[in-house]
Protein backbone atom coordinates (compact mmCIF):
# COMPACT_ATOMS: atom_id res chain seq x y z
CA UNK A 1 0.00 0.00 0.00
CA UNK A 2 1.53 3.15 -0.61
CA UNK A 3 -0.63 6.14 0.95
CA UNK A 4 -0.58 9.66 -0.47
CA UNK A 5 -2.11 12.36 1.48
CA UNK A 6 -1.60 14.47 -1.05
CA UNK A 7 -4.21 12.94 -3.65
CA UNK A 8 -6.46 12.31 -0.93
CA UNK A 9 -7.35 15.57 0.14
CA UNK A 10 -9.93 17.80 -2.22
CA UNK A 11 -7.96 19.93 -4.42
CA UNK A 12 -10.35 22.96 -3.32
CA UNK A 13 -9.64 22.09 0.05
CA UNK A 14 -5.46 22.13 -0.95
CA UNK A 15 -5.94 25.23 -2.02
CA UNK A 16 -8.08 26.86 0.41
CA UNK A 17 -7.02 30.10 2.57
CA UNK A 18 -8.43 29.50 5.59
CA UNK A 19 -9.85 32.15 7.98
CA UNK A 20 -7.50 34.36 9.92
CA UNK A 21 -8.73 35.43 13.26
CA UNK A 22 -7.37 37.79 15.84
CA UNK A 23 -5.91 34.96 17.39
CA UNK A 24 -4.50 33.92 14.60
CA UNK A 25 -2.58 36.91 14.24
CA UNK A 26 -1.29 37.52 17.35
CA UNK A 27 -0.27 33.90 19.50
CA UNK A 28 0.68 35.03 23.12
CA UNK A 29 -0.23 36.89 26.20
CA UNK A 30 -0.43 41.07 26.15
CA UNK A 31 -2.23 43.62 28.35
CA UNK A 32 -4.50 45.34 25.77
CA UNK A 33 -6.31 43.66 23.43
CA UNK A 34 -8.25 45.77 20.72
CA UNK A 35 -7.84 43.79 17.91
CA UNK A 36 -10.84 41.52 17.84
CA UNK A 37 -14.33 43.91 18.09
CA UNK A 38 -14.69 42.20 21.83
CA UNK A 39 -17.03 43.37 24.18
CA UNK A 40 -13.85 45.61 26.56
CA UNK A 41 -16.06 45.02 29.55
CA UNK A 42 -15.61 41.85 31.52
CA UNK A 43 -17.86 39.29 31.88
CA UNK A 44 -15.72 36.44 32.00
CA UNK A 45 -16.93 35.64 28.56
CA UNK A 46 -16.15 38.73 26.70
CA UNK A 47 -13.38 37.31 24.88
CA UNK A 48 -13.04 34.41 22.05
CA UNK A 49 -11.53 31.34 23.26
CA UNK A 50 -8.54 29.75 21.74
CA UNK A 51 -9.35 28.94 18.38
CA UNK A 52 -6.50 25.65 18.36
CA UNK A 53 -7.87 24.74 22.61
CA UNK A 54 -3.78 24.80 22.82
CA UNK A 55 -4.00 24.18 26.92
CA UNK A 56 -6.34 21.88 26.67
CA UNK A 57 -4.68 19.76 24.00
CA UNK A 58 -1.80 19.48 26.15
CA UNK A 59 -3.58 17.99 29.14
CA UNK A 60 -4.97 15.43 26.48
CA UNK A 61 -1.61 15.08 25.12
CA UNK A 62 0.14 13.77 28.70
CA UNK A 63 -3.05 11.75 29.01
CA UNK A 64 -2.90 10.14 25.55
CA UNK A 65 0.99 9.85 25.32
CA UNK A 66 0.57 11.94 21.81
CA UNK A 67 2.16 15.30 20.56
CA UNK A 68 -0.69 17.90 20.89
CA UNK A 69 -0.23 18.72 17.14
CA UNK A 70 -1.45 15.50 16.70
CA UNK A 71 -4.80 16.21 18.32
CA UNK A 72 -8.06 18.18 16.64
CA UNK A 73 -11.15 19.15 18.91
CA UNK A 74 -14.39 19.34 17.57
CA UNK A 75 -18.05 20.85 19.02
CA UNK A 76 -18.77 17.11 19.50
CA UNK A 77 -17.44 13.67 17.71
CA UNK A 78 -20.02 14.70 14.54
CA UNK A 79 -17.82 17.56 14.53
CA UNK A 80 -14.81 15.77 13.33
CA UNK A 81 -16.98 13.24 11.52
CA UNK A 82 -18.13 16.29 9.14
CA UNK A 83 -14.84 17.54 9.14
CA UNK A 84 -13.46 14.57 7.54
CA UNK A 85 -15.97 13.81 4.90
CA UNK A 86 -15.41 17.54 4.10
CA UNK A 87 -11.41 17.37 3.72
CA UNK A 88 -11.30 14.26 1.79
CA UNK A 89 -14.66 13.39 0.00
CA UNK A 90 -16.12 15.40 -3.53
CA UNK A 91 -19.52 15.84 -3.36
CA UNK A 92 -21.00 13.39 -5.74
CA UNK A 93 -18.03 11.60 -6.78
CA UNK A 94 -16.57 10.11 -4.40
CA UNK A 95 -17.65 7.34 -1.79
CA UNK A 96 -17.11 5.73 1.88
CA UNK A 97 -17.55 2.35 3.05
CA UNK A 98 -19.53 1.93 6.45
CA UNK A 99 -20.16 -1.49 8.36
CA UNK A 100 -23.85 -2.07 9.79
CA UNK A 101 -25.00 -2.22 12.19
CA UNK A 102 -23.15 0.54 13.02
CA UNK A 103 -23.14 4.25 14.02
CA UNK A 104 -25.80 6.41 12.25
CA UNK A 105 -23.64 9.89 12.04
CA UNK A 106 -21.23 8.45 9.54
CA UNK A 107 -24.32 8.07 6.89
CA UNK A 108 -26.39 11.06 7.59
CA UNK A 109 -23.50 13.39 7.08
CA UNK A 110 -22.28 11.13 3.84
CA UNK A 111 -26.02 12.67 2.86
CA UNK A 112 -25.39 16.16 4.16
CA UNK A 113 -22.45 15.89 1.83
CA UNK A 114 -24.00 14.46 -0.68
CA UNK A 115 -21.00 11.16 -0.71
CA UNK A 116 -22.02 7.76 -1.72
CA UNK A 117 -21.88 5.07 0.71
CA UNK A 118 -21.06 1.78 0.48
CA UNK A 119 -22.48 -0.48 3.16
CA UNK A 120 -20.78 -4.21 3.57
CA UNK A 121 -22.75 -5.22 6.38
CA UNK A 122 -20.86 -6.97 9.10
CA UNK A 123 -21.35 -11.07 10.25
CA UNK A 124 -24.22 -12.28 11.62
CA UNK A 125 -21.73 -12.37 14.55
CA UNK A 126 -20.51 -8.93 14.54
CA UNK A 127 -17.39 -9.29 13.04
CA UNK A 128 -15.98 -7.61 9.63
CA UNK A 129 -16.39 -9.56 6.60
CA UNK A 130 -12.87 -9.22 4.96
CA UNK A 131 -13.24 -10.19 1.70
CA UNK A 132 -16.34 -8.30 0.95
CA UNK A 133 -14.96 -5.00 2.39
CA UNK A 134 -11.77 -5.51 -0.01
CA UNK A 135 -13.69 -6.65 -3.01
CA UNK A 136 -16.36 -3.25 -2.05
CA UNK A 137 -12.90 -0.63 -2.30
CA UNK A 138 -13.09 1.04 -5.61
CA UNK A 139 -10.49 4.18 -7.02
CA UNK A 140 -13.67 6.45 -6.01
CA UNK A 141 -13.48 5.18 -2.22
CA UNK A 142 -11.70 7.57 0.32
CA UNK A 143 -12.94 6.42 3.74
CA UNK A 144 -13.64 3.63 5.28
CA UNK A 145 -15.37 3.63 9.17
CA UNK A 146 -14.60 0.88 11.45
CA UNK A 147 -16.43 1.71 14.98
CA UNK A 148 -14.68 -0.42 17.63
CA UNK A 149 -16.25 -0.82 19.90
CA UNK A 150 -19.24 -0.87 17.82
CA UNK A 151 -22.48 0.70 18.59
CA UNK A 152 -24.96 -0.58 18.49
CA UNK A 153 -23.62 -4.13 19.40
CA UNK A 154 -20.80 -3.38 21.77
CA UNK A 155 -18.14 -5.96 20.48
CA UNK A 156 -14.64 -4.90 19.55
CA UNK A 157 -13.65 -5.24 15.92
CA UNK A 158 -10.91 -7.90 15.11
CA UNK A 159 -7.83 -5.87 15.15
CA UNK A 160 -5.94 -8.53 12.29
CA UNK A 161 -8.72 -7.55 10.19
CA UNK A 162 -8.53 -3.65 10.44
CA UNK A 163 -4.78 -3.86 10.53
CA UNK A 164 -4.84 -5.84 7.25
CA UNK A 165 -7.21 -2.67 5.76
CA UNK A 166 -4.82 -0.36 6.91
CA UNK A 167 -2.12 -1.72 4.77
CA UNK A 168 -4.01 -2.49 1.66
CA UNK A 169 -6.50 0.58 1.40
CA UNK A 170 -4.93 4.27 0.20
CA UNK A 171 -7.64 6.13 1.73
CA UNK A 172 -8.48 7.09 5.25
CA UNK A 173 -9.51 4.58 7.72
CA UNK A 174 -11.23 6.10 10.54
CA UNK A 175 -11.58 3.74 13.94
CA UNK A 176 -14.37 5.44 16.11
CA UNK A 177 -13.26 4.74 19.77
CA UNK A 178 -16.31 6.28 21.76
CA UNK A 179 -16.25 3.41 23.62
CA UNK A 180 -12.19 2.31 24.16
CA UNK A 181 -12.34 3.37 28.00
CA UNK A 182 -14.58 0.62 28.62
CA UNK A 183 -12.91 -1.82 26.61
CA UNK A 184 -9.42 -3.61 27.78
CA UNK A 185 -8.75 -3.56 24.43
CA UNK A 186 -5.63 -1.30 23.17
CA UNK A 187 -6.08 1.81 21.59
CA UNK A 188 -5.24 2.34 17.90
CA UNK A 189 -3.71 5.73 19.09
CA UNK A 190 -0.54 3.95 20.19
CA UNK A 191 0.07 2.25 16.21
CA UNK A 192 -0.68 5.96 14.51
CA UNK A 193 2.74 6.72 14.05
CA UNK A 194 2.89 3.20 11.75
CA UNK A 195 0.05 3.95 9.89
CA UNK A 196 -0.34 7.57 7.93
CA UNK A 197 -3.62 6.87 6.72
CA UNK A 198 -5.06 6.23 10.16
CA UNK A 199 -7.65 8.63 11.94
CA UNK A 200 -9.18 7.78 15.74
CA UNK A 201 -11.92 9.47 17.47
CA UNK A 202 -12.12 10.01 20.98
CA UNK A 203 -15.10 11.29 23.00
CA UNK A 204 -15.38 13.22 26.48
CA UNK A 205 -19.49 12.11 26.47
CA UNK A 206 -19.15 8.59 27.49
CA UNK A 207 -16.28 7.31 30.66
CA UNK A 208 -15.75 11.05 31.47
CA UNK A 209 -19.57 11.97 32.01
CA UNK A 210 -19.22 15.15 29.92
CA UNK A 211 -21.83 14.66 27.26
CA UNK A 212 -22.88 18.04 27.71
CA UNK A 213 -20.19 19.65 27.09
CA UNK A 214 -20.00 18.21 23.20
CA UNK A 215 -16.20 17.86 22.74
CA UNK A 216 -14.64 15.05 20.48
CA UNK A 217 -11.33 14.30 19.82
CA UNK A 218 -9.68 13.41 16.31
CA UNK A 219 -6.32 12.05 16.75
CA UNK A 220 -3.87 11.52 13.36
CA UNK A 221 -0.74 12.48 11.69
CA UNK A 222 0.12 16.01 12.00
CA UNK A 223 -0.40 16.43 8.06
CA UNK A 224 -3.83 15.18 8.26
CA UNK A 225 -4.78 17.45 11.53
CA UNK A 226 -3.12 20.47 9.48
CA UNK A 227 -5.77 20.02 6.80
CA UNK A 228 -8.36 19.89 9.25
CA UNK A 229 -7.82 22.84 10.98
CA UNK A 230 -7.70 24.23 7.61
CA UNK A 231 -11.72 23.91 7.60
CA UNK A 232 -12.86 24.11 10.95
CA UNK A 233 -14.42 26.83 11.97
CA UNK A 234 -12.51 29.29 13.83
CA UNK A 235 -14.06 29.12 17.27
CA UNK A 236 -15.78 25.64 17.26
CA UNK A 237 -14.67 24.63 20.93
CA UNK A 238 -16.48 27.58 23.08
CA UNK A 239 -14.53 29.19 26.45
CA UNK A 240 -16.78 27.25 28.85
CA UNK A 241 -16.11 23.36 27.69
CA UNK A 242 -12.59 24.36 27.56
CA UNK A 243 -12.54 25.65 31.02
CA UNK A 244 -14.66 22.65 32.00
CA UNK A 245 -12.61 19.90 30.14
CA UNK A 246 -9.29 20.85 31.19
CA UNK A 247 -10.68 21.16 35.14
CA UNK A 248 -12.38 17.36 33.99
CA UNK A 249 -9.00 15.63 33.08
CA UNK A 250 -7.36 16.90 35.98
CA UNK A 251 -9.29 13.90 37.93
CA UNK A 252 -8.45 10.93 35.98
CA UNK A 253 -8.67 8.66 39.07
CA UNK A 254 -12.14 9.83 39.57
CA UNK A 255 -12.74 8.61 36.29
CA UNK A 256 -11.07 5.14 36.22
CA UNK A 257 -13.48 4.62 39.32
CA UNK A 258 -16.90 5.81 37.66
CA UNK A 259 -15.80 3.28 34.93
CA UNK A 260 -14.93 0.64 37.38
CA UNK A 261 -18.34 0.94 38.94
CA UNK A 262 -20.22 0.95 35.55
CA UNK A 263 -18.50 -1.94 34.49
CA UNK A 264 -19.52 -3.91 38.13
CA UNK A 265 -23.27 -2.89 37.25
CA UNK A 266 -22.48 -4.54 33.98
CA UNK A 267 -21.69 -7.38 35.23
CA UNK A 268 -25.01 -7.68 37.81
CA UNK A 269 -27.56 -6.35 34.72
CA UNK A 270 -26.40 -8.74 32.39
CA UNK A 271 -26.47 -11.66 34.66
CA UNK A 272 -29.72 -10.62 36.00
CA UNK A 273 -30.94 -10.39 32.23
CA UNK A 274 -30.51 -13.54 31.68
CA UNK A 275 -32.85 -15.02 33.37
CA UNK A 276 -35.23 -13.10 32.32
CA UNK A 277 -38.18 -15.44 30.47
CA UNK A 278 -37.72 -14.43 26.54
CA UNK A 279 -34.09 -13.41 26.43
CA UNK A 280 -32.62 -15.25 23.50
CA UNK A 281 -29.54 -13.50 23.83
CA UNK A 282 -27.27 -10.78 25.60
CA UNK A 283 -24.26 -10.15 23.51
CA UNK A 284 -20.97 -9.70 23.98
CA UNK A 285 -19.92 -6.29 24.72
CA UNK A 286 -17.08 -4.09 25.55
CA UNK A 287 -18.84 -0.88 26.33
CA UNK A 288 -21.63 0.78 28.66
CA UNK A 289 -24.66 -0.63 27.46
CA UNK A 290 -25.47 -4.22 26.32
CA UNK A 291 -27.14 -5.63 23.37
CA UNK A 292 -30.52 -7.72 23.88
CA UNK A 293 -32.19 -9.94 21.71
CA UNK A 294 -35.36 -10.91 23.47
CA UNK A 295 -38.90 -11.53 22.14
CA UNK A 296 -41.49 -9.02 21.39
CA UNK A 297 -38.64 -6.23 21.69
CA UNK A 298 -41.04 -3.77 20.14
CA UNK A 299 -44.07 -4.19 22.42
CA UNK A 300 -41.42 -4.01 25.49
CA UNK A 301 -40.04 -1.29 24.87
CA UNK A 302 -43.28 0.10 23.89
CA UNK A 303 -44.48 -0.81 27.99
CA UNK A 304 -41.12 0.65 29.33
CA UNK A 305 -41.90 3.74 27.81
CA UNK A 306 -45.24 4.38 29.17
CA UNK A 307 -43.47 3.72 32.75
CA UNK A 308 -41.27 5.98 32.10
CA UNK A 309 -38.28 4.20 31.03
CA UNK A 310 -36.24 4.76 28.20
CA UNK A 311 -34.22 2.37 26.09
CA UNK A 312 -33.00 2.14 22.77
CA UNK A 313 -35.06 -0.14 20.17
CA UNK A 314 -32.75 -1.43 17.55
CA UNK A 315 -35.18 -3.77 16.03
CA UNK A 316 -35.30 -2.02 12.96
CA UNK A 317 -31.41 -1.98 12.56
CA UNK A 318 -29.53 -4.20 10.42
CA UNK A 319 -28.52 -7.68 12.46
CA UNK A 320 -30.96 -6.50 15.33
CA UNK A 321 -34.22 -7.78 14.59
CA UNK A 322 -36.23 -8.10 18.11
CA UNK A 323 -33.22 -6.42 20.15
CA UNK A 324 -33.36 -3.69 23.13
CA UNK A 325 -29.82 -1.75 23.71
CA UNK A 326 -30.08 -0.94 27.54
CA UNK A 327 -27.24 1.81 29.05
CA UNK A 328 -25.80 0.45 31.71
CA UNK A 329 -27.29 3.29 34.61
CA UNK A 330 -27.06 3.46 38.56
CA UNK A 331 -27.51 0.62 40.68
CA UNK A 332 -31.37 1.77 41.92
CA UNK A 333 -32.02 2.42 37.69
CA UNK A 334 -30.84 -1.02 36.50
CA UNK A 335 -33.56 -2.59 39.58
CA UNK A 336 -36.10 -0.28 38.03
CA UNK A 337 -35.63 -1.63 34.80
CA UNK A 338 -35.27 -5.44 35.84
CA UNK A 339 -38.41 -5.39 37.66
CA UNK A 340 -40.62 -3.81 34.87
CA UNK A 341 -39.33 -6.16 32.15
CA UNK A 342 -40.03 -9.16 34.59
CA UNK A 343 -43.62 -7.84 34.69
CA UNK A 344 -44.07 -7.77 31.21
CA UNK A 345 -42.54 -10.65 30.25
CA UNK A 346 -44.33 -12.92 33.08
Amino acid sequence: MSFNLNTIVRPSIKSLQPYSSARDEFIGKAEVYLDANENPFGTGLNRYPDPYQQELKSKISKIKNINKDSIILGNGSDEVIDLLFRAFCEPSKDEVIILPPTYGMYQVCADINNIKTKKVSLTSDFEVDETSLLETINENTKIIWFCSPNNPTGNTMDPVVIKNILNSFEGIVVIDEAYIDFSDSQSWIDFLEFHPNLFIIQTLSKAWGLAGLRLGMGFASKEIISILNKIKPPYNVNSLTQEKAIEAIGYLDKKNEIIDAILAEKVKLKEKLDQIDGVQQIYQSDANFILVKINNATDIYNKLVEQSIIVRNRSSVTLCEDCLRITVGKPAENEKLLNAIKKITA
